[in-house]
């Protein structure tokens, strides 16, 4: 597979969102997909308890397979009033861009959850247009995994399972 081909896999895109809610619903914290091409986020997170009044937390979802990404991901500035937090998947499927076999760049997924104040501050566009933001070589371990995911729980709420 090529690089121009590899590049359009969109069952490993929504496997992104459908990762992320599965790790967010193990945290306690109930997460619903938006409607397909919904703007500016893919997920709703709530209490798990009906009962309790607290706010929706709208979450758009990121994700790069390739293990080699170059870390930084496309977010149109035009979306940051739609959503609270932005959570990056890297599949890490394998590698991509280097000369060695796809599947030696196999590795766990890794999940970032960001807030919006974050993702604006370390926004760029750069000469040809594109927004992106770059994660390389940034301090991210506060928002890994399920320290990431604790942030969303504790907006909402929501205490740790007992």
């Amino acid at each position: 597979m090529g690089n121009s081909d590899a590049r359009r896999l969109p069952v490993v895109s929504l496997s992104a969102e459908h990762l992320a809610i599965g790790y967010l619903m193990r945290r306690n914290i109930l997460a619903y997909k938006a409607p397909p091409n919904n703007e500016g986020y893919d997920l709703i997170c709530i209490h798990p308890n009906p009962r309790h009044v607290a706010r929706q937390i709208r979450v758009q979802v990121k994700s790069r397979y390739q293990t080699d990404c170059d870390r930084a991901f496309p977010v149109k500035d035009k979306s940051f009033g739609a959503f609270d937090y932005l959570i990056i998947v890297f599949l890490n499927l394998g590698f991509f861009y280097r000369r060695k076999p796809v599947l030696e760049g196999f590795r766990d997924a890794e999940f970032y959850t960001l807030q919006k104040e974050w993702i604006r501050s370390h926004h760029r566009i750069t000469q040809s247009g594109w927004q992106k933001v770059h994660t390389k070589g940034e301090a991210l371990d506060e928002f890994k995994n399920e320290k990431g995911f604790e942030l969303i729980a504790k907006e909402l709420d929501i205490d740790y399972p007992a």
